[in-house]
């Protein structure tokens, strides 16, 4: 067993010197005479093409030169929870064969041939960052020249992983990487080199690209680094792609549609506060809000946090607050109306403050709709306490409440007041918080 495992490798040796003696020997010109006539003669290629489980060197210790160029056509999927990339490319590889050499006066003028793939030594050029399996088509053909340069181009669809990142959703910028190198060849048999410029393959690539899907190419770079394993050491050539979704899409179906309905809730502040249908018209906003975010839900990214989702969760925390802020205005016009309490001095003091002509205070917003019994100049309890001290009431106004010397009516009119005031002050609160959000939301989208 051990003497025909011996006697088989000893086979392979004398085959692969064999070989190498034979291209010593040779021109390797072939012998091309009457291509011009009858076509080419596969019988002059026979002995090049028995090498191609070989790579093609006349010494070994050279490295093969391999030259790589892609050109992106087609962005076809970004998939934001996998982390994956999906596009399309055309890869171009370029080496040369010293074994095929032909004169191309004594050929009829015959500077380049098509030859088929399964005829030729293949460099195994493949993407790290692949997940999914190479299925290249068979049949593929490469362009030889009269020199022995080989030109191989085949289509790809790569499937490749790309960290991305969708906070700045639907604003954001990717960069994606293919790292081309080889399986088995380290740094002393194939080393990789570029065809093209990297500008002009990101030039043809911003051209060829296809403009109808929600990704446009930015630019591409490219750096080399060697990859070790182990004791090993392999060429590689990265390329960095830099790519940017449209947003238009989803500035028309979620922003703006989100911004009317925000907008909408802050104008209906300045429905009355004493209307019973503000408090209805906001839950009717909120139910609209909460419907709008469910019919949208399926344009978001389902994994991560975008910012674009803190911004509607913000929105409709504000239409919330919004309610409650009306919920509580009519409670406490409500309790105005119904049983008024005594109201403490500080309050009493704050609304003599606010009412004052000299005071620029939210009251100004609702002066006009209160009275002109609500004024400083009568309301003897807001303006001058101490003339109530000792007055005897008549009997019409027995209804006094407490020790505040003041009628019930008077008290109405007070508890009103302070409920208009605080209307407009949680208003102006709520303009506050709402520009905020949305100059917070822009700057971070623009940095």
């Amino acid at each position: 067993m051990e003497g025909g495992w011996s006697g088989r490798g000893g086979f392979l040796l004398c085959l692969t010197a064999s070989l190498l003696l034979q291209g010593r020997t040779n021109t390797f010109t072939i012998n091309c005479s009457g291509f011009d006539q009858h076509g080419v003669d596969p019988v002059a290629f026979r002995t090049v093409f028995k090498q191609k489980d070989f790579r093609p060197v006349i010494n070994y210790s050279i490295p093969t030169q391999v030259n790589i160029s892609f050109t992106l056509s087609a962005i076809l999927e970004v998939d934001a929870q996998l982390q994956l990339l999906t596009s399309f490319l055309w890869l171009d590889l370029t080496w040369n064969n010293p074994f095929i050499s032909w004169d191309p006066e004594e050929c009829g003028h015959i500077n380049k041939l098509t030859v088929t793939t399964e005829n030729l030594w293949l460099p195994d050029i493949f993407i790290v960052e692949s997940m999914d399996v190479d299925h290249t088509m068979e049949g593929l053909s490469a362009y030889v020249t009269s020199d022995g340069h080989i030109v191989h181009s085949k289509p790809m669809r790569v499937t490749s992983i790309c960290r991305l990142d969708i906070f700045y959703f639907p604003f954001d910028q990717q960069n994606c990487t293919f790292t081309f190198s080889s399986f088995l060849y380290t740094v002393e048999n194939m080393l990789l080199g570029m065809e093209k410029e990297v500008w002009e393959i990101a030039a043809t690539s911003r051209d060829i690209v296809s403009t109808q899907g929600q990704w446009e190419l930015l630019g591409i770079n490219k750096a080399k680094p060697n990859m070790s394993v182990g004791s090993s050491l392999f060429d590689q050539i990265m390329f960095y792609v830099a790519i940017r979704r449209r947003p238009r899409r989803y500035v028309i179906n979620l922003l703006v549609p989100s911004s009317f309905l925000v907008v909408i809730d802050a104008l209906s502040f300045f429905l009355p506060a004493e209307s019973e249908n503000r408090a209805p018209f906001k839950i009717t906003l909120l139910l609209g809000y909460n419907v709008f975010l469910l019919m949208m839900n399926k344009l978001l990214p389902v994994s991560g946090t975008p910012l674009i989702s803190v911004y509607f969760a913000l929105c409709l925390s504000l239409m919330v607050v919004s309610l409650l802020e009306t919920i509580f205005i009519t409670y406490l016009l409500h309790l105005a109306n119904t049983q008024p309490p005594s109201m403490p001095g500080w309050l009493h003091s704050l609304l003599l403050y606010c009412t004052s002509p000299k005071i620029f205070c939210p009251t100004a917003f609702w002066k006009e709709n209160v009275g002109p019994e609500l004024t400083p100049t009568h309301l003897p309890g807001l303006t001058e306490p101490r003339e109530l001290v000792g007055k005897n009431l008549e009997p019409r106004e027995a209804d006094l409440n407490g020790d505040s010397g003041m009628t019930k009516t008077q008290l109405t009119n007070l508890w009103v007041q302070f409920s208009h005031m605080m209307d407009t002050f949680l208003f102006r609160l709520y303009l506050l918080f709402l520009a905020s959000t949305i100059i917070t939301v822009i700057v971070l989208w623009n940095s």
